[in-house]
């Protein structure tokens, strides 16, 4: 499927009509975003997501740097770009890539860093990897009353650990459980429990709005009970 191609344009930050010129210039801001010192960059991601986002990139050059391997991806996504193939598609070098390319084409660095960074970064956080069972999938779509357990289900089946689950929605693991308990005593006022369920749910890429108001509705009718 379309859908399961990685967009390595995306990750460049370039767009799908770019000569060989923009490609790699999108591939050295890309690169310099997540091989520089950055403070800012280290207190959002971890060492091992950096690492990640790095071979996204250098992999996304690969494909996009070279005419055959491009023509072969694009045909893929269904892209029609006979028009690019021959312009300075294949200038990046092992050389260019280790002393810099072209020097004399200004841009903004610091600019064009930060938005490479967040929207790579976002992507990689939130992405779901997992095996589609239709059943399941059917069963979530009509779904109108969701428990904690159904919850876990959920989240399990969708391949997304406690730790990480924490990590996407900044909801404290503790918390995490006792909503998947449904150990309604321990939770904070019925405000914050719609905003962590919320979250869940949007990480999750289920209706907020009803998965929020379902759960809520199961805690008003347990603790009236």
């Amino acid at each position: 499927m379309q859908e399961s191609i990685k967009n390595y344009y995306e990750i460049l930050e370039v767009p799908e009509d770019a000569d060989g010129d923009t490609i790699h210039r999108g591939y050295m801001r890309a690169k310099n975003a997540y091989t520089q010192d950055s403070l800012a960059l280290y207190s959002l991601m971890s060492p091992e997501e950096c690492a990640k986002t790095l071979e996204l990139i250098e992999e996304a050059y690969s494909i996009l740097s070279n005419i055959n391997k491009r023509k072969q991806y694009d045909q893929a996504r269904g892209l029609n770009n006979q028009g690019v193939y021959g312009s300075s598609q294949a200038k990046g070098s092992a050389e260019d890539m280790t002393m810099g390319y072209n020097p004399d084409k200004k841009y903004d660095e610091k600019r064009a860093t930060s938005g490479s960074m967040f929207k790579i970064m976002a992507n990689m956080r939130y992405t779901l990897d997992y095996k589609v069972n239709a059943d399941f999938e059917k069963e979530i779509e009509q779904a109108s009353d969701y428990s904690g357990d159904f919850l876990k289900k959920i989240r399990e089946y969708k391949g997304v650990e406690i730790s990480r689950m924490a990590e996407m929605t900044k909801i404290s693991k503790t918390y995490i459980r006792y909503i998947e308990d449904e150990e309604f005593d321990k939770l904070p006022a019925a405000v914050y429990v719609r905003g962590f369920v919320y979250q869940y749910a949007k990480t999750l890429k289920l209706n907020p709005e009803l998965v929020a108001n379902s759960f809520l509705y199961r805690l008003k009718q347990a603790t009236e009970s």
